[in-house]
């Protein structure tokens, strides 16, 4: 896993539009068995995957339906294929899947409000890793030149405003899920939001479909979305995804990605990567951005000896509450950490956490030792400001104590020490 994470560079993503594979020839064995007459995808994700060809056949014969899986070479005018004997494919799809050319082609597409917004004129598919999925609907003008079999006319209509097409490709995950089973389905494509907001989804939300899919699946959108879009994006996924985002994304990518970032946005996302790819990619970042994160990261891994405060309410455990609370005005004079007492030993052994909530709810005659929370959460002396950041973002706590191997406590950590200060002093 760790040497899959450093390739940066993987093999680019190979584009397919649906009217162009129309009609390759398939060959299984060296012989030509049919042409290709349909995809069959299942809405089992946000971004769905080709599951099955639908290949006719000449001479009244019946068609197969060939799973992907034994697909050895997709290209755009030649499938080959893997079988020993076509009479076993002889089948009609699936009621449940959804036939590409069938069911979606030349459907109108039609937002939440039920309101036109065009006709689908082609398809747009993805290979990666061996696998085909189902990005974008097109209902461009261009989607309508290649249909006619224009396409080098297209192709340099595009090339003139790049931009324009790319406004006219609607991502599937806009598109609400299909009728199942699909039957003779002849409705019309329908969106889960208006057209006027494909473009405006918000990164978190955004965030959150990416974290839902499978990491090929994440691929696809992040390559799709415009740099800031993305870039935003990336900084609001959960940072397990966002490491095995990063190390699949194409090295160029990921590097236009951090650049679109603030030193402290860069800075999080390279921190949560081993060292050696952080280097790798910091090593093709703008200079003035590098020294700002480098010295963020350091900043990160710095130990808390320095944060950590001696000023904190202690208590024994025998210490009943209202004891707590009629002493409480005096011994928090001074303290930097008022708002939990540290139930310790003689020997500073911390035994338990109360917050002074719970204290003053308490009946005044229990001890301090059967209300305190046992299973505290704590830091050690060697945590870093990192460590401490992550441990505040995970839990909902205004201080953390930082004990020693044999359960000492040797100071408290406050919340806003550690992130009031991350990234702030140096942007």
């Amino acid at each position: 896993m760790e040497n899959n994470l450093v390739q940066l560079a993987k093999k680019p993503e190979e584009e397919f539009f649906l009217s162009e594979v129309l009609g390759a020839g398939v060959r299984s064995n060296g012989k030509k068995i049919g042409k290709l007459a349909d995809l069959v995808i299942v809405e089992a994700a946000k971004i769905p995957e080709v599951s099955h060809l639908v290949v006719a056949r000449p001479f009244g014969y019946p068609s197969l339906v060939i799973p992907m899986n034994l697909v050895r070479s997709f290209e755009r005018k030649e499938i080959v294929i893997a079988i020993e004997s076509p009479e076993s494919y002889e089948k009609k799809p699936a009621e449940s899947g959804i036939l590409l050319k069938d069911h979606i082609l030349d459907k109108k597409v039609l937002d939440i409000e039920d309101k036109e917004v065009e006709v689908v004129y082609d398809i747009r598919m993805v290979r990666r890793s061996g696998r085909l999925y189902v990005t974008d609907v097109d209902v461009s003008r261009y989607g309508l030149l290649r249909r006619m079999g224009l396409r080098f006319v297209a192709d340099i209509a595009r090339s003139l405003t790049p931009r324009e097409g790319e406004d006219e490709m609607i991502s599937w995950t806009y598109v609400q899920p299909l009728p199942s089973p699909m039957g003779s389905f002849r409705g019309d494509v329908k969106l889960n939001i208006l057209m006027e907001t494909l473009s405006e989804i918000h990164p978190v939300d955004l965030a959150d479909i990416l974290e839902e899919l499978d990491n090929e699946q994440r691929v696809i959108i992040m390559s799709g979305l415009d740099t800031g879009q993305a870039s935003d994006t990336l900084e609001e996924i959960d940072p397990n995804v966002q490491r095995e985002l990063v190390s699949t994304l194409n090295r160029e990518r990921v590097i236009q990605l951090i650049d679109e970032m603030t030193p402290g946005q860069a800075a999080d996302i390279l921190s949560v990567l081993p060292a050696s790819d952080a280097e790798e990619i910091m090593g093709s970042l703008e200079a003035d951005n590098v020294t700002k994160v480098r010295a963020i990261l350091e900043r990160q891994e710095e130990s808390l000896d320095n944060y950590a405060t001696p000023e904190y309410i202690r208590f024994p455990p025998e210490t009943t509450a209202r004891e707590a609370i009629d002493r409480y005005p005096t011994v928090a004079k001074g303290k930097d950490v008022i708002m939990y007492l540290y139930i310790v030993d003689p020997e500073d052994h911390l035994l338990g956490v109360i917050d002074i909530k719970e204290l003053l709810l308490a009946e005044d005659e229990k001890k301090l030792g059967d209300i305190m929370v046992f299973d505290y959460i704590s830091l050690s002396p060697g945590s870093t400001l990192k460590e401490a950041k992550a441990m505040f973002g995970r839990y909902d706590f205004r201080a953390l104590p930082v004990t020693d191997e044999e359960h000492r406590i040797t100071g408290v950590v406050p919340y806003r020490d550690v992130m009031n200060l991350t990234h702030h002093f140096i942007e």
